[in-house]
């Protein structure tokens, strides 16, 4: 409904201004929305603004379409309050099992997040790929479109060379338990160490890389067969995120498959490839690049731009609209990628860079196996919540106390982590995403849990009829908070900012418990009863379906 107002009212702006830009903002406290077009009218009437104002609000309000909209002046400011048929109807709306899907769209996405390397155990710095990138499958979903998830896995480059010499070489039993990404880190941080400590085992590297890309089939079992066993444990960790990829796709395809050679073919094309004996390379600077953008090593072997290149025309060729969610450490390759498949005649991805997340405890290497992984951060983050569902409900069995908090402690990972805009840096706090009482994950689910039990509790003394009329500030402010979920989603999947839905559910959350505070539902009487009970129970969905694009269980007991 929010959208559909908003429609109605820029019409009527339009309609009565005779401009394409009639300045439409948020109301803030006062209004649903504002305009401040008589500025701009103002140039041109040479009138006062406030003067404009009013006889703008004398036209539109005579017009049969304003019906169901209050408007009014405040100075030169043009103030507009959707009425009760709009509350009524959002409110309703918002009942709906599918509330918030947007109509189904045809175009295609994919959307690659993650990615990281098959050496070891994804760590909190993965992660926040992982959550912004999810979260947008989501939203996508959520909003119609055809979406597929994809994970590209690294399986010939340098570092897995250096995993694979290890799995060669070392011999590590697997321990009992012991997770396949943990397994291979194991050998990744020796491997490692012993060339630090030998240089002269370097040279195998290098041999071990260019065998993979001759196709050698030793090799080729050797470093596929060690990532296969990372892969699995990375794949076990996304799951207890609550994230699935649809497809893991391997480098070495296009490396294979010859993708990668026709795109080289054409990249040999352009007046601004240079060589160096083997070596290939583009010359940027014209596109504002100050290096070189190398695509084949001296020794004639590939680096992983090139292979990259080929497999972003390979998703091209399966959607209509490409996203990659990458750190902040890649914004030049990123660049650059972007910038070559413009100079071939290419659609280039979208690209959502984001800053860290870290922990006050330290940063995170793999190489020097000194990481915290983010098993380790889901489990302690477990604990954490276990001791303090055990202080607020220790009636529950540990059963039950163990499920609340498994879907507590995903929740405030995930929700602590989407929060911050990705362009922003943050810290891990563990004291404020475990916060029942203040704007974290546990928070909303609370909100959720709490609108449950207030339904359960009507059920149980009689139930209640629906009923959709509203007057008391905080029934109406609630009401149209509500309402504003499916603009928000469409505008996460328009400008890939899922921080704006974290925002949008836990003012959800605020909103929900003021009202619950300070508008009595079961003790209310009548119509007012049934109403408010309609209106928690719309607010249960909304949080509910918010939540689930997020990727955070909405729990019914907390």
């Amino acid at each position: 409904m929010y959208r559909e107002y908003i429609e109605k009212t820029i019409g009527l702006l339009r309609e009565v201004t005779g401009l394409e830009d009639v300045m439409i903002t948020d109301g803030g406290d006062h209004a649903d929305l504002a305009s401040t077009v008589s500025f701009a009218l103002a140039k041109t009437q040479r009138k006062n603004p406030a003067q404009i104002a009013g006889e703008l609000v004398s036209a539109i309000s005579a017009k049969p379409e304003a019906k169901g909209i209050e408007i009014s002046a405040k100075g030169p400011y043009i103030n507009f309050i959707f009425g009760g048929d709009y509350v009524a109807e959002s409110v309703r709306a918002a009942r709906s099992p599918d509330y918030g899907t947007l109509p189904v769209r045809n175009e295609k996405v994919i959307i690659e997040h993650t990615s990281a390397n098959p050496n070891g155990p994804l760590h909190v710095g993965h992660i926040r790929n992982t959550v912004i990138g999810d979260t947008l499958v989501r939203a996508f979903r959520k909003a119609g479109y055809p979406v597929e998830a994809q994970y590209y896995l690294n399986d010939m480059g340098r570092q897995i060379a250096i995993v694979a010499w290890g799995v060669k070489n070392l011999h590590y039993d697997r321990l009992p338990g012991e997770k396949g990404d943990e397994y291979i880190v194991r050998h990744y941080v020796e491997a490692n160490r012993i060339a630090k400590a030998k240089p002269e085992i370097e040279p195998e590297f290098d041999s071990m890389m260019e065998k993979i890309e001759a196709g050698d089939p030793e090799t080729v079992k050797l470093f596929h067969d060690s990532v296969d066993i990372c892969a699995d444990g990375i794949k076990e960790t996304l799951s207890s995120m609550n994230v699935v990829h649809d497809k893991f796709v391997r480098e070495t395809t296009f490396l294979w498959n010859g993708s990668m050679q026709d795109v080289l073919n054409r990249i040999e094309k352009l007046p601004t490839v240079h060589h160096e004996g083997q070596m290939m390379y583009l010359d940027l600077s014209g596109e504002g690049f100050g290096n070189r953008y190398v695509l084949r090593r001296s020794n004639g072997t590939s680096v992983y731009a090139a292979r990259d290149l080929a497999f972003h025309l390979w998703k091209n060729a399966q959607c209509d609209r490409s996203i990659d969610v990458l750190g902040a450490d890649h914004k030049l390759i990123g660049a650059q990628l972007q910038t070559t498949l413009k100079l071939i005649g290419e659609q280039p991805p979208e690209i959502v860079h984001f800053e860290f997340v870290s922990l006050p405890e330290g940063s995170m290497t793999t190489r020097g196996g000194v990481f915290i992984t983010a098993d380790e951060l889901i489990a302690e983050t477990t604990k954490r919540a276990m001791e303090e569902v055990t202080v607020r409900r220790p009636e529950l069995s540990e059963e039950e106390r163990a499920k609340i908090a498994a879907a507590v402690s995903v929740g405030a990972v995930r929700y602590d982590i989407v929060k911050v805009s990705a362009e922003k840096s943050t810290v891990f706090d563990w004291k404020e995403a475990l916060d029942f009482e203040r704007q974290s994950a546990p928070y909303i689910q609370y909100a959720h849990a709490r609108a449950c039990s207030i339904l359960e509790k009507a059920r149980a003394d009689g139930g209640f009829t629906e009923c959709y009329a509203y007057s008391d500030p905080y029934e109406l402010a609630l009401a149209k908070h509500i309402a504003q979920f499916p603009f928000v989603l469409e505008k996460v999947v328009v400008e890939l900012r899922p921080h704006l839905l974290a925002t949008y559910v836990r003012d959800l959350a605020d909103l929900f418990n003021s009202f619950y505070r300070f508008a009595p539902v079961l003790k209310a009487e009548g119509n007012v009863r049934d109403a408010r009970l309609t209106l928690v129970d719309a607010c249960r969905n909304t949080l509910y379906q918010a939540l689930g694009v997020l990727g955070i269980e909405a729990l019914e007991s907390m």
